[in-house]
């Protein structure tokens, strides 16, 4: 039945988002703001297909510090939903993400014209000297910034491997640092059809204060983030 159900929402979700991705391209010459709220509109259907077709819910926690103006977030990333939910529950949010993306068609175009910040992962210096300051222009714009530490998605409880370009953004910003915990990965797995019922739970941590040494603070970022992630895996048990 698991398997039924996820094959069905496969088809309704890429039917939706064939729709949504179609009337959404005359925002394409309108306001930036305006395709992210349109987003904002895809995300929550989706997640309503999510929880009507697999029986999986989601569950936003740590609202206490979860920011609303400006801030640098970094997330547990397990799989493609943990880029479509913060758009639900974040106001104006602009996620870090691979250059290579952008050649896929409509989800491209969209991504440049909502705002989010590209990154070439072969420019080294270059491209992370690109990071801080396209995360400056959308800080100024009062927006939350998504990076994910590992660079890619990871299987649940796989060993973690943070890359540099989140100290480089907590060094350079000079700003507190937002971890947000996941076990997304148990109910939408990075690869593979099946969609697991149950619940998917977002959980933000309390932030790590600025000014803390690279070494210290990705230190304190990979353990608040592993040890709340570990946890809710072993809650969904």
């Amino acid at each position: 039945m698991t398997l039924i159900r996820s094959i069905l929402f496969m088809i309704v979700f890429y039917a939706w988002s064939t729709f949504a991705a179609l009337c959404m391209t005359p925002l394409l010459l309108c306001p930036r703001r305006w395709t992210v709220v349109a987003i904002g509109v895809w995300a929550r259907v989706t997640m309503a297909l999510l929880r009507a077709v697999c029986g999986v819910r989601v569950e936003v926690r740590g609202r206490e510090h979860m920011p609303k103006g400006s801030a640098l977030i970094a997330a547990k990333h397990q799989c493609m939903f943990d880029t479509i939910a913060p758009f639900t529950f974040l106001p104006d949010m602009a996620f870090v993400l691979k250059k290579e993306l952008l050649v896929i068609p409509f989800y491209g175009w969209y991504a440049l014209k909502g705002g989010m910040i590209v990154v070439d992962r072969e420019g080294h210096a270059k491209a992370l000297k690109k990071l801080v300051a396209d995360t400056r222009d959308r800080l100024k714009e009062e927006r939350q910034v998504v990076i994910f530490p590992e660079g890619t998605r990871g299987l649940p409880g796989a060993e973690p491997d943070y890359k540099p370009g989140v100290a480089a953004l907590y060094r350079e910003l000079g700003l507190p640092c937002h971890p947000v915990a996941t076990n997304s990965g148990v109910h939408w797995p990075a690869k593979g059809l099946i969609r697991r019922p149950g619940v998917i739970v977002f959980e933000f941590l309390e932030p790590i204060p600025a000014g803390l040494k690279r070494a210290a603070f990705m230190q304190e970022l990979q353990a608040r983030i592993e040890t709340a992630s570990d946890g809710l895996l072993v809650e969904g048990l």
